[in-house]
């Protein structure tokens, strides 16, 4: 699988909650629990894209096989 550009951007905290449609504080929550994948730079989240995206999958996946 070939990663384009723009599935290898890295966001910041407030991208990602803009991405996922959630307040800065449910992504900060996530965190906290080890639920989301990302890593930090000096002192900052950072998150990458196709991490997000396969974290989404994954989401979605678990739900359909409870459903």
């Amino acid at each position: 699988m070939q990663i384009n550009a723009e599935q290898d951007r890295v966001l910041t905290i407030r991208e990602v909650a803009d991405y996922l449609r959630v307040t800065e504080k449910t992504v900060y929550r996530l965190l906290a629990k080890q639920e989301i994948p990302a890593f930090k730079v000096g002192g900052s989240w950072r998150f990458r894209k196709i991490q997000i995206d396969n974290w989404i999958a994954a989401k979605e996946q678990k739900a359909t096989r409870a459903a």
